[in-house]
């Protein structure tokens, strides 16, 4: 009999987690097991310790799943690995048609190949996309407050408030595939692998999931009052429409660099005091050259 391995993130939604997972227990027939991802010392033996037929059931949010990638990488495994969003933020499961709390879903496909961006010389793998300018700021300004008793974190006040009184907008270079384009006064420039992230934003509209390439979203030479008209837009992808301000680049090898550093968030994880960022697709021939030598044995 197969054993589903329940992967949940305590810390994810509103503490709730354990409660909330166990209530799947209502679809799944198969013995389950839970296990806080927190508590996964060594990920290589536990997945390399699974049965044939177990499968796992990752529970969060875009956090979680950041999380995760990142600590299965470069492991081995052929078990299925199923994803019940029960998040704060879900901008996965929404860019794929599904709602919170839905009924797990298969993400085994979602979660190889997926493109790295490098960070102060370290390298992380991405399932949504990685924020640059002020929703950098929102998401370091929303873990301050997390840690406050009872603070509920309200990442649109932030922004707003970000935008009229505390962010300072940045100039910046963009190099897509070698060719370099600079802009001033930048508000955004995250790079995309989905179409959404910061809880619904949708910056890169036309960006498919499983692609060969990557976008990146320019919000630029805009003032303050003029940001905060276009910002809500950004939720329906019809910021795109402002042209003079808003430019979206694709290709498989960007590099953004700020004339200061910023807070930057790869799916909502925070990292400080970052002055650029590089993010890159895996090449096409390393993927096949993979699926060769899998096939092969």
């Amino acid at each position: 009999m197969a054993t589903a391995y329940v992967l949940y993130n305590n810390k994810a939604g509103n503490g709730d987690a354990l409660e909330s997972v166990k209530t799947l227990e209502i679809i799944i027939d198969d013995e389950m097991k839970y296990i806080d991802v927190t508590k996964v010392s060594d990920y290589r033996i536990f997945l390399t310790g699974l049965e044939k037929d177990d499968y796992i059931i990752l529970a969060g949010g875009d956090g979680t799943l950041n999380r995760f990638i990142n600590n299965i990488e470069g492991i081995d495994f052929d078990n299925e690995v199923l994803y019940f969003p029960n998040g704060t933020g879900n901008d996965f499961a929404h860019d794929l048609g599904y709602s919170k709390e839905c009924n797990p879903f298969s993400i085994t496909e979602y979660i190889r190949n997926l493109p790295k961006v490098t960070v102060k010389g370290k390298n992380y793998r991405f399932i949504n996309g990685v924020g640059y300018g002020i929703d950098g700021y929102c998401c370091e300004v929303g873990d301050v407050q997390r840690k406050i008793p009872g603070k509920k974190v309200n990442y649109t006040s932030i922004a707003i408030k970000g935008l009229l009184f505390h962010y300072k907008p940045t100039n910046a270079k963009v190099i897509v595939d070698g060719k370099a384009h600079t802009y001033k006064k930048v508000w955004l420039a995250p790079t995309m692998n989905g179409r959404f992230y910061g809880g619904g934003m949708m910056p890169t509209p036309e960006q498919k999931r499983k692609s060969d390439k990557l976008s990146t979203m320019i919000f630029h030479d805009a003032g303050k009052l003029k940001t905060l008209m276009i910002f809500p837009s950004l939720f329906k992808g019809e910021h795109i429409k402002h042209t003079n301000h808003v430019e979206i680049l694709t290709g498989d090898e960007i590099t953004v660099e700020f004339d200061r550093p910023v807070a930057l968030q790869i799916d909502g994880e925070t990292i400080l005091g970052v002055s650029s960022y590089t993010a890159t697709m895996p090449k096409v021939s390393v993927i096949k050259e993979k699926m060769a030598a899998a096939a092969a044995v």
